[in-house]
This record gives C-alpha cells, structure tokens and sequence, in this order.
C-alpha cells in the first residue's frame, strides 16, 4: 500500500497559490455551506489542488487550503492523509493505480503487476521522462469486471497482460485510449453476452398464466371421480367458506346441577335425586330453635359449621389480677411492676388530681 507521509522536503515545492479559475471556483464552492461551515469544503478544495499541483499534494498546497477556510493546519493534514486518493508524493502524468484485492488478484492481477513493474518500475516510482507511475491500490469498486486499474480518472477492465502493455504503449505514444472493459462486452454484462432472460413471454405476463393454468389441469387430473372430483375442480374458483370458529373449544354447561334443573323448569330436588340430598338434617345451617343455647346464626346465609372449642389446657396463664394498675390511678400508687423495677416517679399533681 502507498506510504501515507509526506513527500521528502528536497522535492517540495517553495510555495503554492491557487489559480484565478480556480480561486473563483473555491469561493462558489465555499458559499454552498452555511456560515461557520466552510470547512465542509476541505475535500473538494484538496482535490482541485491535487489537480493543479500535477496529481499530488504538496505541504504548501496543504497549508494554502487551510488558511483559505480558516481551519488548523494539523486538522487538513489529516485529511489527506486518511484518503488515499489524495497522492502525498509526486506522481507520472499517467497515474496507474492497480486493484489487488481478492476478485481481481483472483483474475490475473499478479500478472499484470509484473508488467507494470518491468514497464515502468516499483511502485511510486516515477519514469524518468515523468510519463508513468503506479501503486496498488485497495478495492475500486469493479468486481464484474475484474482485474481492473485506473488510470487517473478512467477505468479499465478485464484486463490481461497483453491488454495492459497496449494500453501503456498507446497512452506513451499519445493516442487515444477508450476506457472501461476491454474485452467486448459492455458495462457489466456477463462476459459472453447475456444469455438469460431474453424470452419476450417472460415480460408479457403469458408464462404466469401458461404456469397457473398447467397447475389447475394437473390438479383436474388427480382429482377422485364423481361428487369430490367436482369439488377438487371447482376449488381454485370456489374457495370453500371460512370456518370462524374452527379449532376452537365449546363450552357447555355441566349435566345434572341444581342451576341447569331450575334453568329447565324442574324442581331442583326431586325424589328421584340421590337419597338424603333433601333431608333436612343434613343441612349445614341449624334451625333457630336447634341451635345451642347462647349461640347465634351466622352471620352471612352461607354454609356455616361452628369450629368446636379449644380445651383450656396447654393455654398460658395470665398473672393474678392486681398487677395492672387501675384505671384512675396514679403510678405512684400502682406498686412495683411485674419485672421488679421502681415506679416511674410521678410530678405534681394537677387541680382535678388535687380535689379526688
């Protein structure tokens, strides 16, 4: 990969000042930005620089882009530094940059490195009459048509090393070169024409019918006969109705209880009912004049069952009576407490305390 430093200071240019053109075309393209935001312009204004300079960036020409948008020296510098297309160190006047990542070292990039390397020599070097130079670079976007270069503003694909070295011999000799692929086909079409997709039915909707109709006659075909076979037919055109409540549980009510007897109009006990479910002694509620003597009916018409009575055994004992004080009294007069301390002294007593 290219070396993202700048260029040895014997080879720096002693200054650097835009253009008149180019001067005016900064000033448009500053005023695209709102105020404050001119340094939105640092990519463009690097580029045209790049341009002038011969196709690299001179620190000078760094610098002049930072005072012309009012930005620090360090901030612009890594900006060019960061993209490698900006070119930090001189360059030919046919700049080759040469894909070598996967699809195109795949396709024949090693080859065509060492012809560029033999034509011209290592990478960033410079021929001696300024004509050539090359780099390899990382992906450029053309996979299609893969190995690919560029060379300066155009590309070139589907490149071979035969390809390459006329391409070098006619850009030295200063013909006309026509970019982009370079074996026949065109854009990134399969590279042998395109040879799918090119029946006129695909387009016109009749393969979509000829398909549902094939369907529809295999599925007459494999029908039952008589009455089924009908409906198999009819299927596709008739769709049989939704079934909302399919899948779903249904409730019923419980056989045999006193609510669905009364709900039917029968008498929710009957004689032929299971025996005693009527006997008035199995009710769970006593009549008045049954109950215990000093117990009262419960307080709601719920089913009620008295709980029996706890013995009095294993209760604990409450102390003698006497311990706590009376009411009415004072502290003074309560005596000790239960744990032995001292009465907790009592102030003076209050006019109503005085008259008792």
């Amino acid at each position: 990969m290219s070396n993202r430093r700048l260029a040895a200071a014997e080879i720096q240019p002693p200054s650097f000042a835009f253009t008149a053109d180019n001067e005016n075309w900064a000033a448009r393209e500053i005023e695209k930005y709102p105020p404050g935001r001119q340094a939105s312009a640092v990519i463009p204004l690097l580029w045209r620089a790049q341009e002038q300079a011969g196709g690299w960036l001179p620190q000078k020409a760094i610098e002049a882009v930072a005072e012309k948008l009012g930005m620090p020296y360090i901030r612009v510098l890594e900006v060019a530094t960061f993209y490698t297309m900006f070119a930090l160190e001189p360059v030919g006047r046919y700049f080759v940059q040469l894909c070598g990542t996967v699809p195109c070292h795949s396709c024949g990039a090693v080859e065509l490195k060492e012809v560029l390397s033999r034509r011209i020599g290592e990478q960033g070097h410079v021929t001696a009459d300024g004509t050539f130079s090359w780099l390899e670079v990382e992906c450029l976007g053309a996979c299609c048509n893969a190995p690919m270069a560029q060379i300066n503003k155009d590309y070139y694909e589907d490149l071979t090393p035969e390809i390459l070295e006329k391409i070098l011999d006619d850009l030295a000799a200063g013909r006309e070169v026509k970019p982009g692929p370079q074996q026949g086909r065109r854009s990134s079409e399969p590279a042998r024409a395109a040879n799918t997709l090119q029946d006129p039915a695909l387009f016109d909707g009749s393969v979509v019918g000829a398909w549902r109709n094939r369907f529809e006659e295999q599925a007459i075909k494999e029908a039952p006969t008589g009455e089924a076979s009908t409906a198999t037919a009819a299927a596709p055109s008739q769709p049989k109705p939704a079934k909302p409540d399919a899948g779903r549980t249904i409730e019923s009510e419980a056989a045999d209880t006193p609510a669905k007897k009364a709900k039917e109009g029968e008498v929710p006990v009957k004689p032929d009912d299971p025996e005693g479910s009527a006997d008035p002694r199995k009710a769970t509620v006593a009549p008045n004049d049954e109950r215990p003597e000093g117990r009262s009916a419960p307080q709601s018409g719920k089913s009620y069952t008295p709980t029996p009575a706890k013995p009095e055994e294993g209760r604990p004992v409450a102390d003698a009576k006497g311990t706590t004080p009376v009411s009415g009294t004072s502290p003074a007069e309560g005596g000790a407490r239960r744990d032995g301390r001292d009465t907790k002294p009592v102030g003076p007593k209050t006019s109503d305390e005085a008259e008792r």
